[in-house]
This record gives structure tokens, C-alpha cells and sequence, in this order.
């Protein structure tokens, strides 16, 4: 690591120890890909993969706050909103600006208010960015998927970079920190075509009680909603 890593892992350190509102969460984000992962001797990267496995493995329903960003050719956009999730495969991704992003296990389903348009497609043929978030479903196995991890520590939390197997993944690497209960806080995905897509989780509640309800959609009246994969 170079010379200077010190103050980047120090001002990096906010963004574990952080848990307030989510209006800090872009100085977080910031302050994350200051950080330059290097293989940690000290770090049992095994041990803490295989941790954030049982964690999110074991969760039958979760409820979170996430706040996401995409930077694409140098324009970044930014976004809020509430995640909510059921096994086996259900998602609902509820934005605050109205647009929604939901999975019944089956089929996802993309609503834009401001475009006045809904999307359906098969949940097995949806080649999307949100992929590395397969842990929050309860499906992750990271030796399956991965096949380099790099470690870097964050006080009493670290930061995992991994590069996935498959050079055919809509993505090249995701990094996410973690706390020493298993939690993922941070996750950054890199797209194959440079894209990077960020989320802050907080506000994490385990096994809520969340209605099918939520799961289900259906377009507005005079929303135009394209199927596709019949």
C-alpha cells in the first residue's frame, strides 16, 4: 500500500462507524473507493466470508434503507429508498422517487412513474447489476462465484474486494465492508463497462414481518408495461 494509505484507511474508517442518517451516505462512498485493497496476513478472509454467508443465509424476511448510486462515464446519479426481502426470492426495491423494482420469485418486474412504463421479465433472464446482491436472498455462496479475494482492514471492520470467476458476468469485481457481526454496510459493483453502482445499507431488521403483498405487482392504469420471455 502506498505511503499515504494510513490517511485514506483512517478517513475510510467514517464510513464503518457511521450509522446516522443516510445524507452521509455519498461521503461515504467517497471516502470508500479512497481505499486501495491489498492481501491482509492478519485478516482470516475465509472465516469472515464464511460469516456474512450464515448471516444472510439464515434470514428468513429483512428490511433495510439503502442508498444507491451509479456513476456511468462520469455522471453519477444518486437515489434512496427501502428494501425489503422474503425467501425464496422475493424483493421489492421501493424508491422514494415512486419507481419500484420487484422480484415474486418468478419474474421481476421495473416500474418508472416518470416515464410511465412497467417491464416484466423472467427472473432467470435478467442479466442485471443487482446480481452480486444474491446474499441478501439467502443464495450466496462466495467460492462458487469468486475466484480472488483482497482484504484490507477498517479498525474493527474490513474491506473485501472479490473478482468473480466468470469473465461473462455483467460485472468485474465487487467490494463490500464488513462488520465484525457479519453485516454488510457497503457493497460496490464495477461494471464490464466501467460502471459502478454503490449501495449503503442501514437500519438492517432480521425476520420483520413482511406481506406477500409486497411482493406483488401491478401496473397502473395507463401505464405502458412491456412483457418479455413469454
Amino acid at each position: 500500500m502506498k505511503s499515504n494509505s494510513g490517511s485514506k484507511a483512517s478517513s475510510a474508517c467514517t464510513i464503518a462507524s457511521a450509522t446516522g442518517g443516510a445524507a452521509r451516505a455519498g461521503k461515504w462512498i467517497a471516502l470508500a473507493l479512497s481505499v486501495t485493497l491489498l492481501p491482509a496476513a492478519d485478516i482470516d478472509v475465509s472465516k469472515i466470508l464464511k460469516g456474512v454467508e450464515d448471516h444472510y443465509n439464515r434470514i428468513q424476511t429483512l428490511q433495510l434503507n439503502f442508498s444507491e448510486s451509479m456513476t456511468n462515464q462520469g455522471r453519477k446519479r444518486t437515489e434512496k429508498g427501502e428494501l425489503y426481502l422474503r425467501k425464496p426470492g422475493r424483493m421489492r426495491w421501493q424508491y422514494s422517487n415512486g419507481k419500484l423494482y420487484i422480484s415474486d420469485g418468478k419474474y421481476i418486474y421495473s416500474y418508472y412513474p416518470d416515464e410511465n412504463r412497467a417491464e416484466r421479465m423472467p427472473f432467470k433472464e435478467v442479466d442485471d447489476m443487482r446480481a452480486p446482491l444474491a446474499f441478501l436472498l439467502g443464495r450466496l455462496n462466495f467460492q462458487d462465484d469468486f475466484r480472488q479475494f483482497t482484504s484490507q482492514p477498517d479498525r474493527e471492520n474490513t474491506f473485501i474486494k472479490a473478482i468473480p470467476k466468470s469473465d461473462k458476468m455483467p460485472y468485474s469485481e465487487v467490494t463490500f465492508l464488513v462488520s465484525p457481526d457479519s453485516v454488510i454496510h457497503w457493497l460496490s459493483v464495477k461494471g464490464q463497462d466501467g460502471t459502478v453502482l454503490e449501495f449503503v445499507f442501514e437500519n438492517e431488521k432480521r425476520n420483520p414481518p413482511v406481506a406477500d403483498t409486497m411482493f406483488k405487482f401491478a401496473p397502473p392504469p395507463g401505464v405502458e408495461f412491456v412483457k418479455s420471455g413469454q
